[in-house]
């Protein structure tokens, strides 16, 4: 499969695509252009500590698209969202030679305008939110009762904007610095989309035996409609817990990359690039975490 995607092992860690226009490479996705329309890619690569590593995680890729599309769609009735086609059979032309790769891993989506915020909803306290709560008893500027203990549900589920780094991590911003970013009218929009989206995940993810601890959204603008784009309520974009073992007073168990930062934090490296290979234990667990995410949401295993 050289000409459609260099793979180590079984994890497609990068996509070269001749025919088609590759506008940018994320930490997970590369991203091209094709008949005015954008091809997302999901690639198996994984980041941590805002450094890419080494090597990938089998299917990750197939995880993040497959539980993006169960959402958008979930979703649809709250808020229009970018997607074309994820079947590559309805693809255009010139992608004709690369299906084996796009198929399960890749989204047709329309050319939208992002906003240049990110759309934050908590739940629960957690994360980096624990340590500026015990400083200042907030959370982004917003003031929460005295006494609450770590991984503890909020009194309602608050809206944290940031702005969205292309490097490092992101900044928090206040409500009012959104504002002057895209105006008063599309924040207001964005935060009643955003708790609307984070209430109807909420619900549908505890019926599945999952606390959704907090997530964070993109939205852009496509032919005058505010609609949702990039990924949506993945283990890469979102904090689950198992409800059944859900604790108050300590960090709980995620469904995301944190298998893989506990085994980094016992190296002796810098957090620089470049970064350490996994093993294949941390490789196995990490996929399995993922499959398993995807498993409990939608009700099916992986294909």
């Amino acid at each position: 499969m050289a000409e459609q995607g260099n793979q180590t092992a079984t994890a497609v860690t990068r996509t070269d695509f001749p025919a088609l226009k590759l506008r940018s490479r994320g930490k997970v996705r590369d991203i091209y252009e094709v008949d005015g329309r954008i091809l997302l890619v999901a690639t198996d690569r994984i980041s941590a500590f805002d450094v890419v590593l080494p090597n990938g995680i089998p299917n990750k890729g197939k995880v993040l698209t497959g539980l993006s599309r169960f959402w958008f769609e979930y979703m649809e009735r709250i808020v229009p969202n970018h997607v074309i086609a994820t079947d590559v059979e309805r693809y255009p032309r010139a992608a004709a030679a690369y299906l084996d790769t796009l198929r399960d891993r890749s989204m047709l989506v329309k050319k939208a305008e992002p906003y240049p915020v990110e759309c934050v909803v908590r739940g629960y306290l957690a994360g980096s939110a624990v340590k500026e709560y015990r400083q200042n008893q907030s959370v982004c500027g917003i003031k929460l009762p005295a006494g609450l203990r770590e991984s503890e549900k909020l009194p309602e589920p608050i809206f944290t904007p940031a702005t969205k780094a292309e490097t490092g991590h992101d900044i928090n911003i206040t409500r009012k610095e959104m504002a002057n970013r895209i105006g008063e009218e599309k924040t207001k929009l964005l935060i009643e989309k955003s708790l609307a989206i984070f209430n109807a995940a909420s619900a549908y993810a505890l019926s599945r035996g999952l606390i959704l601890s907090d997530t964070k959204f993109e939205f852009g603008e496509y032919d005058g409609q505010t609609i949702l784009i990039d990924e949506l309520l993945t283990p890469d974009s979102s904090r689950y817990w198992l409800a059944g073992t859900y604790e108050v007073g300590k960090p709980q168990t995620n469904f995301d990359k944190q298998y893989v930062r506990d085994y980094l934090e016992t190296l002796d490296w810098d957090k620089t690039p470049p970064g350490p290979a996994l093993p294949p234990d941390v490789v196995a667990r990490t996929e399995e975490k993922y499959k398993q995410a995807y498993k409990l949401i939608t009700g099916k295993d992986l294909q």
